[in-house]
């Protein structure tokens, strides 16, 4: 029995480690339209709630929930709307008209401005905190802001005029953009009392537009000489360079709490965008992982949740519409874990 054991532990570590599995695929869902004929999503939960923006059939933009089987329109504040970010209970973040707005499952409330005329909000955590940017009173710019359900708080620069919000997690850091004291943008991660520079890959600027819920920030910077611009993952101490496609671009979108990571990049001598995953020290064309004749041609990756699966849009019918991928188990893995089963179920029987 002992013998078994130990081949079924090893069985087990190889499949942990990938030695015996190809590259995960997926399926692949188009979340549709609100009866246009283009839609775009911006944001997953770990429910597997997608949100974003789509065509009406009177061709306006509406903030839209997709619940796994059907795509619901939110409405608008007036105007044309889309949804940016979902918290796992559901709570949506967006822009309609001209200012953010939080829907709480029943409507849409306008949260307001820092003064100015103009907000947008990109984020909410499992605690209720939004994130985005308002214009200040005066309209001469636009800051990063920090919602809390009752107030919006200015989240001021790193020394310069202007700044965006645009992640925050459950512990209430928050990142994204922001001018310097010598004209330069730069990726900032507050965590609750003061903006902290995170500094570039070698070039002028850089930008965090996501960060998980292990303090863990990507983005995108330029290189040495602003010869490039590379996505960049910050673990808390250094800003490395996870690379590109085989281009000289590609920007990260969003990161789970496993350290996955989704965007998008060019290839060598193409300028085509191509949404990437990057798992494991590989960035992957999510193209390469689809089914065969599946009729996709996906242009963006925008979100990623613990699950694993990603949220974007791409060309599907002549149309760009949005599209849910899901992870499925590997048949190596499947066979050997049942095989495993089978075998343990033989040798358990017949031991006295």
């Amino acid at each position: 029995m002992k013998k078994f054991i130990t081949m079924m532990v090893t069985i087990l570590m190889l499949v942990g480690s990938g030695q015996t599995i190809a590259a995960t695929q997926y399926t692949i869902t188009d979340i549709g339209t609100l009866g246009g004929s283009y839609s775009r999503a911006w944001g997953i939960n770990n429910t597997g709630q997608v949100v974003g923006g789509s065509y009406t059939t009177e061709n306006r933009t509406h903030a839209f929930l997709y619940d796994g089987t059907t795509i619901n329109d939110l409405g608008t504040l007036g105007g044309d709307a889309s949804a940016l970010g979902i918290n796992d209970n559901g709570n949506i973040v967006g822009n309609s008209g001209e200012h953010a707005f939080l829907y709480d499952g029943t409507a849409m409330k306008d949260i307001g401005t820092l003064g100015g005329s103009q907000s947008g909000a990109y984020g909410i955590n499992n605690n209720g905190q939004v994130i985005g940017y308002s214009q200040i009173t005066g309209n001469s710019t636009i800051h990063a802001f920090l919602y809390d359900g009752t107030v919006m708080r200015d989240l001021g620069t790193l020394g310069g005029i202007s700044s965006q919000a645009w992640g925050i997690n459950n512990s209430g850091q928050v990142i994204g953009k922001s001018s310097t004291g010598d004209s330069t943008t730069h990726a900032f991660l507050y965590d609750g009392a003061a903006m902290r520079d995170l500094g570039t890959l070698g070039g002028s600027s850089s930008y965090a537009f996501g960060i998980n819920n292990n303090a863990q920030v990507v983005g995108s910077s330029y290189t040495i000489g602003d010869s490039a611009i590379h996505t960049f993952f910050y673990d808390g101490t250094i800003m490395r360079d996870i690379g590109t496609l085989g281009g000289s671009f590609s920007q990260a979108s969003s990161i789970n709490n496993n350290g996955q990571i989704v965007g998008y990049s060019n290839m060598s001598g193409d300028v085509i965008q191509h949404p990437f995953l990057y798992d494991g020290g590989n960035m992957i064309d999510l193209n390469t992982l689809l089914p065969t004749g599946s009729g996709w041609w996906l242009i963006g990756a925008t979100g990623i949740n613990d699950l694993g699966q990603i949220v974007g849009y791409g060309r599907f019918n002549s149309e760009e519409h949005a599209f849910l991928m899901t992870p499925v188990p590997e048949p190596t893995t499947l066979a050997l874990f049942g095989l495993g089963g089978l075998m343990l179920r033989r040798r358990i029987k017949g031991c006295p």
